[in-house]
């Protein structure tokens, strides 16, 4: 904590004029005991007083000195643990405070000012700005950030992932907002760019090395710790949090990109240039776009492609919600290419499915045609299902609906209708009147309804009463059609070659 020069005078008068303890002059001007001290210590007062306990610290220093010379970086957690087993009475958190006094502080490191020539180098990073919910999903709002390294121009755009599409995305947009691209680009050593590292052996992901390829520019990696090799995007990273992010009001996704897009190309040229504050960054950036590499005729593809297995119903998942397909693509394995807006299912190379991404959880995107053509095609399969049981039970009912097919009849109906016949009258009593409505020359169910009523009325019936059973009952009631069984006498009879033998 920093204080003024006055609140300095303060602390020195009481202390040397008035003896007070440092205790009483941290609460009197409401600041820490440690800045106290400090600004003693910074006067000139030797020490900071007895500390409390120290006595039981004495006998473990020596010790403790020798350890930390050889192995700076050993953790407090480790000492206390090898003091406690040589008989250290005194408790953990005591033991931090007292080794923070003698753990020996990193020396200062000086950096160079590194300068850049025009179109040389461009710095590029992900940052982290909290999460936004859209209905069931709650997705994290990253930030791609790359920064001209010159002219400090910096391309801002947000996502809803850090994957490696959204990365290539954000270079192809960068590139095209700049109108070129530099020729070596700065990267922290994150996954999208390094996938393995020793020392100076870097294997890059290959996806990286194919963009770098195809716009022609070198992908350099930052040395492993080493953040301040990269500042101009952590710099522009801090200023994006404060100037642009921070009570910063957006509806959704789309409208935070295009206010994104107006800051850089508004407020963020319009600011000094770094290398030259006679410039701003929009006068830098000019001087520098000629001097960047001319952009490619097409740009790189950027779009997710996912193979998805398609189980019994005609959807297949992809990025937590569900899009429908045709009901003929079930249980196979497609392909999934997904852009920003887009998502496509192919079977090969045919597309077979094209809707709106949705970012929510759970939601399911159909296609009213995909839905209609399978409700369809199983109204097909009850209607053959019911011809079916009908040609079992009745053969004549196949003479029926193919004359009733020939007058242009609604065969499902008709077949509806025959089948609660048969449910009220039995099968041999429709095959009768089907047969007595086809001398007639009449197919339809209304024929066959009136020569059941009068063979029952001649009968002097009363009238039947339908039977709903199970599907399963009924087709272990199904007719079966009898066959000749002479083959097998001829089993039993003698022939004269057995005789012979």
């Amino acid at each position: 904590m920093a204080v003024d020069l006055e609140t300095e005078a303060k602390i020195l008068r009481l202390h040397h004029a008035e003896k007070w303890r440092k205790g009483t002059i941290a609460r009197h001007l409401a600041i820490h005991h440690c800045v106290v001290e400090r600004v003693l210590r910074q006067a000139g007062l030797p020490g900071t007083g007895t500390v409390r306990g120290s006595p039981m610290f004495e006998p473990y220093l020596a010790l403790i000195l020798q350890t930390l010379e050889k192995y700076p970086t050993l953790t407090a957690s480790r000492l206390y643990g090898m003091v406690r087993e040589r008989g250290y009475p005194g408790g953990p958190d005591h033991f931090r405070h007292l080794l923070a006094r003698h753990r020996p502080r990193r020396p200062a490191e000086a950096y160079l000012r590194l300068r850049t020539l025009p179109g040389e180098q461009c710095q590029c990073d992900w940052a982290h700005f909290s999460h936004l919910t859209i209905g069931r999903a709650r997705r994290p709002l990253m930030a791609f950030v790359m920064v001209l390294s010159y002219s400090r121009r910096i391309y801002l755009r947000f996502f809803l992932n850090a994957r490696m599409e959204n990365f290539l995305r954000g270079h192809i947009g960068a590139f095209d907002a700049f109108g070129g691209c530099s020729r070596v680009v700065l990267y922290d050593n994150l996954k999208s760019a390094v996938l393995e590292r020793q020392g100076q052996a870097i294997r890059f992901h290959p996806t990286l090395v194919a963009l770098a390829g195809h716009y022609r520019f070198e992908a350099r990696p930052v040395a492993i710790c080493r953040g301040n090799e990269k500042g101009r995007v952590e710099r522009a990273i801090r200023y994006i949090r404060g100037a642009f992010f921070a009570a910063r009001q957006f509806r959704d996704l789309a409208d935070l990109n295009a206010q994104a897009a107006a800051w850089c190309d508004g407020q963020a040229s319009d600011r000094p240039c770094p290398e030259d504050q006679a410039l701003s960054v929009r006068d830098a950036f000019l001087r520098e776009r000629p001097l960047l590499l001319p952009l490619p005729a097409h740009a790189f593809p950027s779009d997710e492609r996912v193979e998805v297995s398609v189980g019994k119903t005609p959807y297949v998942r992809f990025d937590l919600n569900d899009y429908t397909i045709p009901h003929t693509h079930v249980q196979r394995t497609l392909t999934v290419h997904a852009s920003e807006d887009t998502v496509r299912v192919l079977d090969g190379a045919e597309v077979i499915s094209c809707l709106a991404r949705s970012y929510d959880k759970g939601a399911q995107i159909e296609t009213p045609a995909h839905i209609e053509q399978l409700v369809e095609h199983k109204r097909e399969a009850r209607h053959h299902r019911g011809i079916g049981r009908l040609a079992k039970a009745a053969p004549a009912s196949v003479e029926l609906l193919e004359q009733a097919a020939k007058r242009s009849g609604n065969l499902g109906t008709i077949t509806a209708g025959l089948l609660r016949l048969l449910e009220r009258f039995g099968a041999a009593e429709l095959q009768a009147a089907i047969l007595e409505a086809l001398e007639r020359g009449v197919p339809h169910p209304t024929a066959v309804r009136l020569a059941l009523e009068r063979r029952r009325e001649q009968r002097n019936q009363p009238p039947p009463v339908a039977m709903l059973l199970p599907e399963h009952v009924v087709a272990r009631d199904a007719p079966v059609r009898t066959h000749n069984l002479g083959s097998y006498d001829e089993l039993s009879k003698e022939h004269p070659d057995d005789e012979q033998t």
